[in-house]
């Protein structure tokens, strides 16, 4: 019986000791598989812990006469499995961005993107129209047209009353329609 076999045997019953000169002995041999499948340095450390773990547990049924072909189809394995993770996560973000896009009232199915310009372009005149009200008016004419906001939520800001807001929003729409005439 060879040096290896013996290390095999004794670390089949729970010798740690000699599992550990047998991480040592294929330790590079092992990165080297990995670094094969998995090119960033900082995951082959982590699969190589999982193939470690998996070589550990595996030990008690190996069969083989064969171990280092053993260990390196476990170490293939467990790279592919990583490689199949990834992929899957990265599958399962892009359509999780694929549908906040989807979700997003700009890129909706209604939209063109010649409508999404002409909205920008009409929020900025307004914005632009704003600067020549004063501001308590713009302020409220801001938040409710171009932020999407309720009087309550204005009001609750400002803190003021609804009816305060609403006073503010008929008064700053009337300045920007002269405002909007003088320049037409």
């Amino acid at each position: 019986m060879n040096k290896e076999s013996v290390l095999i045997e004794k670390a089949a019953k729970g010798d740690e000791s000699s599992f550990a000169e047998i991480i040592n002995l294929y330790k590079n041999y092992i990165f080297a598989i990995i670094l094969n499948f998995i090119k960033d340095y900082n995951e082959v450390e982590n699969v190589a812990q999982e193939v470690f773990l998996q070589i550990y547990l595996s030990l008690p049924n190996y069969e083989s006469d064969n171990f280092k072909g053993w260990i390196s189809r476990i170490a293939s394995n467990k790279s592919i499995d990583f490689l199949r993770k990834k992929k899957a996560k990265f599958r399962e973000e892009a359509m999780e961005n694929e549908e906040e896009l989807m979700n997003n009232p700009r890129f909706s199915h209604n939209h063109t993107p010649e409508e999404i310009l002409i909205e920008k372009e009409k929020t900025e005149e307004v914005s632009n129209l704003c600067k020549s009200v004063p501001p308590i008016y713009s302020d409220v004419i801001k938040k409710f047209y171009l932020e999407g906001k309720s009087y309550e939520e204005i009001a609750e800001e400002e803190g003021v009353t609804v009816k305060t807001i609403a006073s503010r929003l008929y008064r700053g729409r009337n300045m920007l329609k002269e405002k909007w005439r003088e320049r037409l």
